[in-house]
């Protein structure tokens, strides 16, 4: 069965010219186009927290589970004391 193509929609978004301007030259810094910035500043904002928007799974898995290897269980069980302490 084969899969719908997605529609991708095409809109203009309009706002103040020195936004704009700043936007662009971030993008410019990046590396990326202007659209693609803004729609990394979407994601940041509504997906504060970073996981939901993993596109290889296991992948992101194998590199937590291939960080948490390195960090001994003394120095992982001092960083949560840390943090609780910190009050966060």
């Amino acid at each position: 069965m084969a899969k719908a193509a997605l529609k991708k929609e095409k809109w203009t978004l309009s706002f103040d010219s020195s936004l704009k301007r700043a936007v662009i030259n971030e993008a410019g810094k990046k590396g990326v186009y202007p659209v693609n910035f803004l729609e990394e500043m979407v994601r940041a904002k509504l997906n504060p927290y970073g996981y939901t928007d993993v596109k290889n799974s296991v992948a992101h898995v194998r590199a937590i589970r291939k960080k948490s290897k390195e960090v001994s269980v003394k120095a992982f069980l001092d960083e949560i004391k840390k943090w609780q302490k910190s009050g966060s």
